[in-house]
């Protein structure tokens, strides 16, 4: 795979959507026991609103699973709470130059230069966050590179 931007690791990564409509911007974990590969969060901009997200590797086959949430509850939560704030959740891939396909590395690897989330752009469209004074565009499933967060 080739590198987004020389020396910017995925942690660090941000990426938009083609309407300039989201931003998906990744954040450092920062601890070897969690059991998440990346976290990031996905704004609407011209809205308040920010959905949090995290990739976990899973076998079985080998997969980079991503969740994105909104509004979760913090502390002891049911499989229900957890289900109710939950936007979107699949497979989340690295797409190169050359149009190439692979699992989203985990956040100490060198950014991607495209992050696929199959399905979002519907999912959002069916969600508590889509309507008037909230999401209006749903997102294309493809984020190109945009940045690398200082």
């Amino acid at each position: 795979m080739a590198v987004a931007a020389p020396g910017c690791r995925q942690a660090s990564a941000v990426y938009a959507d083609r309407d300039g409509a989201y931003e998906l911007r990744f954040t450092p974990i920062n601890s070897d026991a969690a059991a998440a590969s990346n976290r990031f969060t996905l704004k609407v901009l011209k809205t308040s609103i920010e959905l949090d997200g995290y990739v976990m590797p899973f076998n079985d086959p080998e997969r980079a699973v991503g969740i994105l949430m909104f509004k979760c509850p913090g502390g002891d939560v049911t499989g229900a709470d957890l289900d109710a704030c939950t936007i979107w959740r699949g497979a989340v891939y690295s797409v190169n130059a050359k149009g190439e396909i692979d699992n989203l590395q985990p956040e100490a690897a060198a950014a991607a230069e495209n992050v696929f989330l199959p399905g979002v752009g519907p999912a959002i469209r069916q969600s508590q966050i889509w309507g008037n004074g909230k999401a209006t565009v749903a997102p294309w499933d493809v984020l190109a590179f945009k940045e690398c967060a200082k």
